[in-house]
């Protein structure tokens, strides 16, 4: 098998501008704790790319979160 047969796995189109965080720099800009942002990714609620055994999110979803769960209180 050839280098050539294999399929190209390029990235997504702007992917190189893409910040990632990991997960105690989350839970830092978002003053909760470690396993809160755990917990937000198992659920699914936060995206994450898992990275060996660690997690990485995009800080653009981070901020989408945060304004997505913000509500008027009063």
């Amino acid at each position: 098998m050839s280098a050539n047969s294999e399929p190209s796995q390029q990235a997504p189109p702007n992917m190189g501008q893409v910040r990632f965080l990991t997960v105690a720099e989350v839970a830092k800009l978002m003053r909760v704790s470690k396993m809160t942002v755990y917990r937000l990714v198992h659920a699914g609620e936060l995206p994450a790319a898992r990275v060996g055994r660690s997690f990485r999110v995009a800080k653009k979803d981070v901020h989408a979160y945060l304004e997505h769960a913000y509500y008027d209180a009063g």
